[in-house]
C-alpha cells in the first residue's frame, strides 16, 4: 500500500468516525529536518564539540591531507 493510499484510507475512516482528517503526507517534513538539525547541534555543544562547520572541516581534512614530514 502506498503512502497516498494509506492517507486516503485514513481520511475516509476519519470522516466516517467524525474525527479531524490526518495531515497530508509530507506536510511536516521540513519541520522534522529542522528539529533533527537542532538536536544534533545541541548534542554537539553538550558533548563539547563544535556545533557548526563540522562537515566542511571533515571534508577539508579528507581532501587536503597534511604533507608528511620525511625525516
Amino acid at each position: 500500500m502506498t503512502i497516498t493510499q494509506q492517507y486516503l484510507l485514513d481520511t475516509y475512516r476519519a470522516r466516517q468516525l467524525g474525527e479531524p482528517a490526518p495531515p497530508a503526507p509530507g506536510t511536516n517534513d521540513w519541520q522534522v529536518v529542522r528539529e533533527l538539525r537542532d538536536l544534533r547541534q545541541f548534542s554537539a555543544v553538550v558533548a563539547g564539540r563544535p556545533a557548526h562547520g563540522r562537515i566542511r572541516r571533515t571534508l577539508r581534512r579528507w581532501l587536503r591531507p597534511r604533507a608528511r614530514s620525511t625525516g
